[in-house]
């Protein structure tokens, strides 16, 4: 998937997140807040995921290399947790941004942006890997 289309997919998966109340995630749009401004911010902080993804990510993973092996890949929900949860922290020092109410909330809301890229993954695969696949 393109880039666009990444960060597309994760606007909108947080977007879905938020629809959960239980999960306690929700987004503050710049002002005024309506839509088009709660769309903007949704970009943003799907950017700002995948640079918090990208680079503290990177370092977390290679650092927990020997938990992935004892937890069989599982320590990968509550790294992604915590990185959504460093997300809604780098963002809670201004006026809008992702608000996360608890560390272990962040988890499940992971998890559940997870499924949903997992998902477009298999939609928005370019078509010549899917015909490759198939034979």
């Amino acid at each position: 998937m393109s880039l666009v289309i990444r960060l597309i997919v994760n606007a909108f998966a947080i977007w879905i997140v938020t629809l959960i109340p239980s999960l306690q995630v929700s987004v503050v749009a710049f002002p005024p807040g309506d839509d088009l401004q709660l769309v903007l911010t949704l970009l943003l902080i799907a950017l700002i995921f995948g640079v918090v993804n990208a680079i503290v990510g990177t370092v977390l993973k290679v650092l927990a290399f020997p938990l992935y092996i004892l937890t069989l890949g599982l320590i990968s929900f509550v790294i992604n947790g915590f990185l959504l949860w460093l997300t809604g922290w780098v963002t809670s020092g201004w006026d809008w941004g992702l608000r996360i109410g608890d560390f272990w909330l962040a988890v499940l809301a992971a998890i559940v942006i997870a499924l949903i890229n997992w998902v477009a993954g298999i939609l928005f695969r370019p078509r010549r890997e899917r015909d490759r696949d198939r034979h």
